[in-house]
């Protein structure tokens, strides 16, 4: 079995793969002040009520925009799975021709949920991810990752408005149902939530304009995720499928891309300084 793991700024979602299928994924709340062996019970009680066995799990790969937590996991990969896991960074292989300005700089999130929609869906295509940030990413139809827009998300938008405000309550995030709002709180919902929607429709147009000067008049699809990505998606004309695992599944494609030679890699341990040096003239290659 394949654990991946999808470390975001206000949850963990992971997930386990048997023989390249989801079984069972679950989210937990992103917390750095956690040791490996805190988060190691936790996935224990996790595998033990669904009727899993931990040792079944043969690899872990791990993505991440938090880097405190990154090396929490790698530890926790190493003393309860006893693998080192694969961590989405520059190196590993995507199958996309990266074509930012820094591709070090891009979020390993959005290169994940690249490689999923475009194996799913196709190019070109716009993927938005409605967490904590709300993020779009631009797909060609070759497989090119151009880049794309980073807002902030709902949530942060939320609590800056109730920080910076001295009489602005907190409200729940949903929507009230009209824009002319009779009292504090739907105004607030009102201007919170719509006003999103709003964002996403005007970003994918102008994007989709962009695109077209790219990619001719091929049809370009837009995908959303997130935990926020069904409540926008209520709102808009824009976004075509809400993929509530897209990230989840990115994880277990870019694994399949580099298992074989990571098996290599692993023949060669412990055979010598000749294995050691041919290991690393032959480490994982963009593309």
């Amino acid at each position: 079995m394949l654990l991946a793991f999808d470390v975001g700024n206000t949850n963990i979602v992971l997930g386990v793969f048997k023989e390249g299928k989801l079984i069972q994924d679950w989210r937990l709340e992103t917390d750095n002040q956690k040791s490996a062996d805190e988060y190691g019970m936790v996935i224990n009680q996790l595998f033990q009520y669904e009727g899993l066995d931990p040792k079944e799990v043969k690899d872990v790969i791990i993505s991440t925009v938090v880097p405190s937590v990154l090396y929490t996991l790698q530890h926790l990969s190493r003393k309860y799975f006893g693998c080192k896991a694969i961590v989405i960074e520059p190196g590993v292989k995507t199958g996309l021709l990266i074509k930012y300005d820094n591709p070090k700089q891009v979020g390993a999130d959005r290169i994940v949920n690249a490689v999923a929609a475009y194996a799913k869906y196709g190019g070109p295509l716009i993927v938005i991810d409605l967490g904590t940030a709300t993020t779009f990413c631009a797909i060609t139809d070759k497989a090119e990752y151009l880049g794309g827009t980073i807002a902030p998300g709902l949530k942060i938008t939320s609590e800056a408005l109730v920080e910076k405000t001295a009489k602005l309550p907190k409200v729940e995030l949903e929507e009230p149902g009209h824009v002319i709002c009779k009292n504090t709180i739907q105004s607030m919902q009102s201007g919170l939530v719509y006003g999103h929607m709003g964002l996403v429709d005007y970003v994918v147009k102008k994007m989709k304009k962009e695109l077209s000067e790219l990619c001719g008049e091929k049809p370009v699809k837009v995908i959303a995720t997130g935990g926020m990505a069904s409540m926008i998606e209520s709102g808009v004309d824009c976004i075509d499928i809400v993929d509530r695992m897209l990230t989840l599944e990115g994880l277990q494609m870019i694994y399949e891309k580099n298992r074989k030679e990571r098996e290599r890699r692993k023949g060669f341990e412990g055979n010598g300084e000749a294995a050691k040096r041919e290991c690393e003239k032959n480490s994982f290659i963009e593309k």
